[in-house]
């Protein structure tokens, strides 16, 4: 591309179509791949088209991200061909796949938190760094995209949407013709999906291709031309996503009709206040501005909060004992679960066994000496409980997949019956039968009568499960019912009633 600093996506159909030559931009061939005895992938055949979008669907551990590493050239096929323009081709690192034209949007965030929006797009690139010609590729890129960033922000400042938006421009500032995204929508509001779903549809538009990997098959449905679905690390579906609906996925997916139900139920008669937040001020992330919280949580009932850009953080945090208002009253109760946005970063540490992360819990408040026996018996009965597939307690969180990650998670958060229950995003990246689990748990605490609190990006999910929403503005919190149409226009500011 040499000097010229617009990305693929200010690039006309013709100018991405010389490029391609009317080549499959990218074809996996044959993949097979074994960790020890476990095959995750088995004789996979896949070919990414140029216009297109190809969502790849499938449960959690069906394989779909360790296909796509293999594509980024983080993992070496065991058996199998990757070929690029119709090319045969080997990729050693990701700057291989980079250079051929293959970016990669992860879903944990490969960011460093310590440097700028600007250092972290410039990484990968060739000789000096340069804050001008940066910021130039970073406005051009706004221009065509609405994705937009302060080049100088330091990253560990940003929230997870803005991290999120982050991974996306660095991806098309490396120039990529085709873009793989593993649960791209995640943390985006439904503004940002929207916003980003256009764009990706003109990429392909102008002859770029896309994979989606996604667990919300609204937006695989909605969004995608194509569809592959992985089960156990085989292709058990592959089609134009005309001929196929929401119903039949899942029945590919799971590997028959699911029975699964995630629907309202009725709550229970609501009783005590087992938190309580009067005044309470924390400060606007982005302006420092002082914000007042006031909100009384009961047991038996399920509060979902909506909010833009990470904004319900700092709520979430002072009602999990995470955070200190600058002023005002909180009461709480001893005994409160919390399970983070980020478990990989804050609720699990991947060198320690399950049954050592159990030890975690409440780490901060206990002294003595650690009754391992005990710990370990603890740690079989919440593997147990919450059916997390393992092979064992001392296996590391970080061979889980990501379902049985949040199942642990919740497991050890609720196995002493907590008052309060607090989750940030609890089914972000999770499949149907895990984000179902999760969603019976949450109802299961409140009808033991504790008092949940869940943020969650998905307005579904909160019309769906709370049993009253609060969104979170400016002037503090606006209760709306629980109806993804309320919601919405809560968070744009228009017809929300206090």
């Amino acid at each position: 591309m040499g000097n010229d600093r617009r990305t693929y996506w200010a690039l006309t159909s013709s100018d991405l179509s010389d490029r391609i030559g009317g080549q499959v931009p990218l074809s996996l061939q044959n993949i097979t791949k074994r960790f020890g005895a476990f095959t995750a992938l088995e004789n996979v055949s896949l070919e990414i088209e140029p216009r297109k979008i190809m969502a790849l669907l499938g449960e959690n551990g069906a394989g779909k991200t360790t296909l796509m590493r293999i594509a980024f050239g983080m993992i070496q096929p065991d058996t199998g061909s990757i070929l690029i323009d119709g090319r045969r081709a080997h990729f050693t690192s990701p700057a291989d796949a980079i250079a051929a034209g293959i970016g990669m949007v992860h879903q944990q965030f490969s960011l460093i938190p310590a440097m700028t929006v600007a250092e972290n797009v410039a990484l990968g690139g060739k000789g000096k760094f340069s804050l001008d010609e940066t910021s130039t590729r970073l406005r051009s890129i706004a221009q065509r995209t609405g994705l937009e960033l302060d080049p100088g922000a330091r990253v560990g400042d940003l929230g997870s949407a803005e991290r999120q938006k982050l991974e996306i421009i660095r991806t098309l500032a490396h120039d990529a013709r085709v873009m793989i995204l593993d649960e791209p929508t995640a943390v985006l509001t439904p503004k940002d999906v929207g916003e980003l779903f256009g764009q990706l549809r003109s990429f392909a538009a102008a002859g770029g291709a896309v994979v989606l990997i996604t667990h919300k098959l609204g937006d695989a449905v909605e969004h995608a031309d194509e569809v592959t679905v992985l089960r156990r690390g085989r292709v058990v579906l592959s089609a134009h996503m005309t001929e196929t609906d929401e119903s039949s996925l899942v029945s590919a997916m799971l590997g028959e009709t699911s029975k699964l139900t995630s629907t309202k139920t009725a709550k229970p008669e609501a009783s005590s206040i087992v938190a309580s937040l009067d005044q309470a001020s924390v400060p606007e992330r982005r302006t420092g501005k002082s914000i007042r919280f006031s909100l009384e949580v009961s047991s038996g009932e399920i509060v979902g909060v909506a909010a833009l850009d990470g904004a319900a953080t700092l709520l979430l945090r002072v009602l999990a004992r995470r955070a200190k208002p600058l002023s005002g009253r909180v009461t709480l109760p001893d005994q409160i679960g919390f399970v983070p946005e980020s478990r990989r970063e804050e609720a699990l540490i991947d060198d320690f066994s399950l049954a050592e992360n159990l030890a975690l819990e409440g780490a901060g408040e206990r002294t003595g000496v650690i009754d391992w026996s005990s710990v370990e018996m603890d740690a079989e009965t919440v593997v147990a409980d919450f059916d997390v597939r393992t092979p064992g307690i001392h296996t590391s969180p970080g061979k889980l997949s990501g379902g049985n990650q949040q199942r642990f998670v919740l497991g050890r958060e609720l196995r002493n019956n907590p008052l309060l229950l607090v989750l940030e995003n609890p089914t972000q990246g999770l499949d149907v039968n895990a984000s179902v689990f999760v969603h019976e748990r949450m109802r299961r605490a409140r009808s033991e009568g504790a008092g949940v609190v869940f943020y969650s990006s998905d307005l579904d999910e909160l019309a769906m499960l709370a049993d009253r929403v609060v969104v979170v503005s400016a002037r503090g919190l606006v209760h709306v019912a629980a109806d993804r149409n309320a919601i919405g226009r809560a968070l744009l500011g228009t017809d929300a009633a206090r």
